[in-house]
């Protein structure tokens, strides 16, 4: 854990960077990580983690201080997310389900908007992103939802699949195409949906290998009335506003693997240094200590390149797809690699439920798909190399 132990040092927290770290890591300990296993197994969703999160006011984190929120750095959100996720991978990504869905609104919305709807967040409320249809899924494009203009209000129809948060979402960033334009990609706008809009039905609950707690579902859209000042920017704003913002969940994305990557290293040493095989710890075999040496370079290397996103996105810098897109791929392979060792180095006890390594496997899936799968992010840096 050496090695690990001098990164964290090296990072330059502040005071109150670091009280709030402390606060995250107590949670994590005392009250998150003992409820893991429950939560896995039997799929409830995880109230008392959420509400632990919300006392810390850790909501409060991306949201700019004039709307009740702190303002802190992206850096943080990402360190928070991290520790959050290695205690409890389906606690992590509720928690930053909320930042994926709110911050375009904080980045695009007007001050009306902000105002009105981001306390409720900064507040403990639960955000939700709904792109995915079953028609759309790597290539937005194909979304079928449609928002058609009546006057103040936009006509919501249309369904979703695969939404986080989908049934316990206060706020929903929607998107859909305006009707009135023919172009599929500048149709494409986006909006606020609130809970509780008339028309507006969670139709289903999916049933998956990992991230058994957070709430993955399905959603329909019957002829939803939406005031017209929920729309972010004008009719055909979607995609621009939806690139831009999965330069910030991305990387999210990556911190979300990166705790899961965390949890299964060290439960690699532990469990290596404790296990005693033909007289031998596991971590006594050359070979064991080549997988570990592999594993650690690269997670070292995921953690540095995290940052560096970090430090743009906190510098200002708008133009990061490809730095967002590699940590996003990188973070991700690395989790699912770490996380079948770890199951590999526990043997058979890995593929029972007596540790946590077969959960982290399970988990650990998941980041190779969503928010674009890493077949995409492969093309997109592949493709950036070609002449123009």
């Amino acid at each position: 854990m050496k090695l690990l132990e001098q990164l964290a040092r090296a990072r330059r927290w502040d005071t109150e960077d670091r009280q709030i770290l402390d606060q995250v890591q107590r949670i994590a300990d005392e009250i998150i990580a003992p409820n893991a296993e429950h939560t896995d197994r039997t799929g409830d969703f995880p109230w008392e983690n959420v509400r632990a999160i919300n006392e810390l006011g850790l909501n409060m984190l991306f949201v700019p201080e004039q709307y009740g929120g702190l303002g802190m750095s992206y850096a943080l959100y990402l360190e928070v997310v991290s520790i959050i996720t290695e205690a409890c991978a389906s606690t992590g990504i509720i928690y930053a389900t909320n930042f994926h869905g709110m911050k375009p609104l904080i980045q695009y919305g007007n001050d009306e908007q902000r105002t009105r709807l981001l306390p409720r967040i900064a507040e403990g409320g639960l955000g939700a992103l709904a792109i995915t249809e079953t028609t759309a899924g790597s290539d937005a494009t194909g979304m079928k939802t449609r928002f058609t203009p009546d006057g103040d209000d936009i006509i919501v129809q249309g369904s979703k699949i695969f939404i986080s948060n989908g049934d316990v979402a206060d706020l929903y960033l929607l998107f859909g195409k305006w009707s009135t334009i023919e172009d599929p990609k500048r149709a494409i706008s986006v909006l606020i949906l609130e809970k509780g809009t008339p028309g507006f039905e969670v139709v289903s609950k999916e049933h998956k290998m990992g991230h058994n707690g957070s709430s993955t579902c399905g959603l329909a859209f019957d002829d939803c009335r939406v005031p017209r000042t929920n729309l972010l920017g004008e009719p055909g704003d979607g995609l621009r506003i939806l690139l831009a913002s999965l330069n910030k969940s991305r990387p999210s994305v990556a911190a979300h693997a990166r705790g899961i990557a965390r949890a299964a290293f060290k439960d690699m040493v532990a469990y290596g240094n404790d296990r005693v095989q033909g007289g031998k710890r596991v971590l006594d075999f050359q070979g064991n200590q080549f997988t570990l040496a592999n594993l650690a370079s690269e997670l070292l290397m995921v953690e540095r390149w995290i940052d560096y996103v970090a430090e743009l996105v906190d510098g200002g810098v708008d133009d990061m797809g490809l730095e967002a897109s590699i940590a996003k791929l990188r973070a991700s392979d690395l989790a699912m690699a770490m996380a079948t060792e770890c199951v590999q180095f526990h043997g058979g006890y890995g593929y029972c439920q007596d540790y946590r390594a077969e959960r982290l496997m399970r988990d650990a899936k998941i980041t190779q798909i969503w928010e674009g799968t890493n077949q995409i992010h492969r093309q997109l840096i592949g493709r950036s190399f070609l002449n123009k």
